[in-house]
């Protein structure tokens, strides 16, 4: 059993993510998911992705699978990226532990059966899935740790570096978690993916790549780290011109203030110079006295000296949140972006600086999210007089509403008021003709009688609450089941909650109810 939920239905989606969903933003309809906006890019991709950057790209995805044991449709999708029909449709992550939330799970199944729409809608094309490792995120504190429905896991390690450069040493997670999944039906094989994944002595790139083998090389995933001086390389005059001109800060200006007005906020605020220098940290660049400076560290360059430190050392410019779009889409044949809401959101700031750098601009593909419940938790739902939209919206109100609707004291209370509301209307046209003081005298009346009104109706409102205690009781437990910690369920659990009980099984189930074409919310029995 499952029920799937517009997006358009629940109202914590943000409203651009909605406007750009419906169509309603005119400068964004290009972006949106079509087999006729596809067709368009395919077109411009085939045209920018000349064959020197696809061999550049086939020799780095060469290289970092050095030591791997690839599937048949791995070695298949190695071969034809360097074949000018060939497209990627790509997602990405940060190196979370051992994943994160399940939704980093979510976005790479999607990815994979967006390929195979792809493939029957264009059958002269082949597309391939590929998951871009954000092993540049110098942000340790938020990829340190995953959460079951009753464990914490972390580990401490020394940060400020790229993420991906990141060597494990503390594993005391990997045993702890060894432990706590015995009994389940797939926990050895949980296990096995952990303790290989997150030897001592590798990093954490390795532990992603490792666990993406693990989960969807026979779906042909391919895994791609951006920290590579090869793909780099093809970044300096983006970046010279980034560094010297702040080209993406002034270029994306009147959509950031279009979206402000509209919005009130952008998702990323962009900088002057949205490029980090990595060293032994990860530090942005500033413009600085007589040149540039390396933030927080003792570290400056006059111009001639960054460019010259760029055109010789590339791979130790990395960037930001904002720039890292641009840099995909430059090294990838790419058509395709699934994201999550936020990453759709900024993708959208950077429209006019995609046409000012003559780089097609791919298709932006919000993905879906699922929650998995307990088959009987429908009937639960049904029972309450609710929906399963209620509980990703305000549910507490909609069943108090619903409690005091069924009371006839309820229906009474406000024809009484209606009638007392109108008396006052007439008595106050009357009284308009008298003296001053009497009008006040009237209206403050009006006033209290129906301060009134709205007393009792509140105080029948907690009546009723008392009276349905256990109809709030059982809510408060769908909804954590559906929000724990009031967190969407999969921004709050790593897959392991799933897989441990039904394995590859889970994995397949979640691929058959992605939908494609429309992102939503899909709560499924398991």
């Amino acid at each position: 059993m499952n029920e799937k939920i517009s997006f358009q239905d629940i109202d914590s989606i943000p409203q651009l993510i909605k406007d750009f969903l419906s169509g309603k933003r005119e400068d964004c309809r290009n972006f949106n998911f079509s087999v006729q906006n596809i067709e368009r890019v395919i077109f411009k991709k085939k045209d920018f992705f000349d064959s020197g950057k696809r061999q550049v790209l086939s020799e780095a995805l060469t290289n970092q699978y050095q030591g791997y044991s690839l599937s048949d449709g791995q070695k298949e999708n190695l071969e034809k990226i360097a074949l000018e029909n060939t497209f990627t449709v790509t997602t990405g992550h940060q190196l979370n532990l051992f994943t994160g939330p399940v939704f980093f799970i979510y976005k790479i199944i999607q990815t994979i059966k967006t390929c195979e729409y792809l493939k029957d809608k264009f059958p002269d094309c082949h597309f391939v899935p590929l998951f871009w490792m954000a092993s540049e995120d110098h942000d340790f504190e938020e990829i340190n740790h995953f959460q079951t429905d009753n464990a914490y896991y972390g580990t401490s390690e020394k940060s400020g570096n790229a993420v991906g450069k990141i060597v494990v040493e503390d594993t005391r997670f990997v045993a702890q978690f060894n432990d706590d999944i015995k009994g389940y039906a797939y926990s050895e094989q949980l296990s096995e993916y952990l303790s290989a994944a997150y030897p001592k002595g590798e990093t954490l790139a390795f532990a992603i790549r490792t666990l993406s083998q693990r989960l969807f090389a026979e779906h042909g995933l391919l895994v791609l780290d951006g920290d590579d001086s090869l793909l780099k390389s093809q970044m300096t005059t983006v970046f010279e011109d980034e560094l010297t001109n702040h080209r993406l800060f002034t270029c994306s200006a009147n959509t950031v203030e279009r979206l402000r007005e509209n919005y009130g906020k952008v998702q990323v605020n962009p900088r002057e110079i949205n490029l980090f220098y990595l060293s032994d940290t990860r530090n942005r660049i500033e413009r600085g006295a007589g040149g540039f400076e390396v933030v927080d560290k003792n570290q400056s360059f006059s111009t001639q000296e960054l460019l010259q430190e760029l055109n010789t050392h590339p791979e130790r410019f990395s960037p930001n949140a904002l720039m890292r779009p641009v840099y995909q889409e430059t090294v990838l044949p790419n058509i395709a972006y699934i994201g999550g809401n936020a990453e759709v959101m900024y993708w959208l700031e950077l429209g006019d600086y995609f046409d000012y750098l003559g780089l097609p601009f791919p298709i932006l593909i919000p993905r879906n999210s699922f929650a998995f419940v307990p088959e009987k938790l429908f009937s639960k739902v049904e029972k309450l007089g609710l929906s399963l939209t209620d509980f990703y919206n305000n549910y507490r109100d909609k069943l108090n509403l619903r409690l005091v609707e069924q009371h006839t004291i309820q229906t009474l209370l406000f024809e009484k008021e209606q009638v007392v509301r109108e008396a006052f209307e007439v008595i106050k046209a009357k009284a308009s003709f008298t003296e001053k003081t009497f009008v006040n005298l009237v209206e403050a009346e009006s006033v209290r009688q129906l301060k009134s009104y709205a007393k009792m109706k509140k105080r029948l409102l907690k009546a009723e609450r008392r009276k349905h205690y256990e109809a709030f009781e059982r809510a408060e437990r769908i909804a954590e089941i559906l929000s724990p910690n009031e967190k969407w369920q999969e921004r709050q659990y790593n897959f392991s909650v799933f897989f441990r009980d039904f394995g590859f099984d889970w994995l397949n189930e979640c691929y058959e109810l992605i939908n494609v074409e429309k992102p939503m919310m899909i709560v499924s029995s398991i």
